[in-house]
């Protein structure tokens, strides 16, 4: 294992403490507690929106804490849900008197911390409501089984959109609602030391999950432009696009793939799709969900209308992601 590092057992907190040192302008954290993550400038009557989940995928979770975005982050251990006190205390801190959303990955330990805090909240007449992003199809055939990757950046643009423009808690969720990979190397977890699968050489993996989850197959590596045929053709048969449609396109690197290697992904990608009559909106390319250091990339595409370009045009500003 090689990383910078002091003791992997304070792996989380001793980043959570560069963060609050670097931006101390925009986040900060309540009662103590590093895993509780803020934002520092509140509005009074708009909709909250927490999420949380483990380390090891920035900027997904706490990246996405700021300005027309995100209010609040429960952070845990690497891999790691966050705990149902965690999430009570952000959303006590965060409240703006117009309710609560809980907006987060589809695992089953964030789901049962998050329904346990929500009822915490019940009790302090505190109202919230609950949506899960559940966006990688090769993970299940069934939509309400399916894990949670890189697409819940765009239920965190357009939620935040609503939210900034006062929308109640209803049409927040509304909006998140309507927005409702592949793996070349492993990672390695620093409480562990090791990779948590293997590939070989020239072997890849597709479907593979953001905590090394089985992908569908392992096999010889593809170029780009058939693993951009490969995924959307698993895309389009699960959400069917017309020609004349227009969509967004995520194009997302888990860790440890160049910028360079993404922008041939999204080039291939993208010739595809208007090959198909599906013309493009607009295009992000970059991490927006990593795996520590795997190596790879998953593509992600929602259907966009006049309401949903507004919201993604939206500028947002956090210590991880600026949009102008």
């Amino acid at each position: 294992m090689k990383k910078i590092i002091n003791d992997p057992a304070q792996y989380t907190d001793d980043m959570l403490k560069g963060i609050y040192r670097a931006h101390s302008d925009q986040v900060g954290y309540v009662n103590n507690d590093l895993r509780c993550y803020c934002t520092k400038k509140k509005v009074p009557g708009k909709v909250s929106i927490i999420t949380g989940g483990g380390t090891g995928h920035l900027p997904l979770f706490l990246g996405y804490v700021g300005e027309n975005l995100l209010d609040g982050c429960a952070v845990g251990s690497v891999f790691q849900s966050p705990s149902a006190e965690q999430i009570f205390e952000i959303s006590k801190e965060v409240n703006n008197g117009g309710g609560i959303l809980y907006l987060y990955g589809n695992y089953t330990g964030d789901i049962m911390n998050f329904d346990m805090a929500a009822e915490m909240c019940d009790l302090e007449d505190i109202k919230t409501a609950s949506i899960v992003g559940a966006d990688d199809v090769n993970s299940n055939a069934d939509p309400a089984a399916r894990r949670g990757v890189a697409g819940i950046f765009f239920m965190y643009k357009c939620a935040g959109a609503k939210a900034a423009q006062m929308g109640t808690l209803d049409e927040v969720l509304a909006a998140a609602q309507k927005a409702k990979g592949f793996a070349l190397t492993p990672c390695v977890i620093p409480e562990v030391g090791h990779s948590n699968f293997t590939l070989g050489e020239n072997e890849m993996a597709m479907g593979m999950g953001i905590h090394g989850e089985p992908g569908v197959w392992n096999g010889p590596i593809k170029t780009a432009d058939e693993l951009a045929a490969e995924s959307l053709d698993t895309l389009l048969k699960d959400m069917p696009l017309a020609s004349g449609d227009e969509v967004a396109l995520l194009i997302n690197g888990l860790g440890a793939t160049s910028i360079e290697e993404l922008y041939i992904l999204s080039n291939s990608v993208s010739q595809q799709l208007e090959d198909k009559g599906i013309s493009i909106y607009r295009t992000f390319v970059g991490e927006f969900a990593t795996s520590m250091e795997m190596m790879g990339a998953s593509i992600s595409i929602m259907k966009v209308d006049s309401e949903t370009k507004a919201m993604l045009d939206m500028p947002v500003s956090t210590p991880f992601y600026c949009q102008k």
